[in-house]
């Protein structure tokens, strides 16, 4: 149960101000919710699974000193990623309302692709290497990018377009900066 709580945690943190929120809510005033919800859910299980597998095999294969320092590292990183933001353009938000296999599989394939090298796909690996419950760190994780999206979609329809990205964008990279930090000093003790 904790691989699944500090997965599902890190993740929607991680999720916050994220490109892959404005595609959710992009998607969602074309769609319905549930459609839109389905298809992150599917995308997100797919690529999670992945990104825990690669997780455990470095958590298995790396030592506890090394992996608290990378991850200590990775989470400054993902701070700092937080604070420079991601940005969604108008060829990519475009492309993503076209397609002929209908709503599910449009938000699928756009999720898993805007997941790919995504700081949340990062994250899960991270995550990963900690905890040994692959399926509660999947779980855990795919849960938290399904929350934080649907928050996001939630939010989007009931106050519009005005979301206040920076004040969520500070307060995720700082959570992020302090966990980094946490993990290194708790690495070199």
């Amino acid at each position: 149960m904790e691989a699944f709580f500090a997965s599902f945690a890190i993740i929607a943190i991680a999720e916050m101000g994220d490109k892959s929120q404005l595609v959710a809510l992009a998607f969602a005033t074309k769609y319905k919710v549930w459609q839109v919800l389905a298809g992150i859910t599917t995308a997100t299980l797919v690529i999670h699974a992945g990104s825990v597998g690669v997780g455990r095999l470095a958590g298995d294969s790396l030592s506890e000193t090394t992996i608290a320092l990378a991850a200590g590292i990775a989470f400054i990183i993902f701070g700092l990623w937080t604070l420079r933001g991601d940005s969604l353009d108008d060829d990519e938000n475009e492309s993503n309302k076209r397609g002929f296999f209908g709503p599910f599989l449009i938000v699928s394939v756009a999720f898993f692709l805007a997941e790919l090298g995504d700081k949340t796909m990062f994250a899960t690996i991270t995550v990963a290497t900690q905890y040994t419950g692959f399926l509660g760190t999947w779980l855990g994780s795919t849960a938290g990018m399904v929350v934080s999206d649907a928050l996001a979609i939630v939010l989007g329809l009931v106050i519009g377009r005005h979301l206040p990205e920076r004040p969520i964008k500070l307060i995720s990279a700082t959570i992020f900066l302090i966990f980094g930090i946490w993990l290194i000093v708790d690495g070199l003790i």
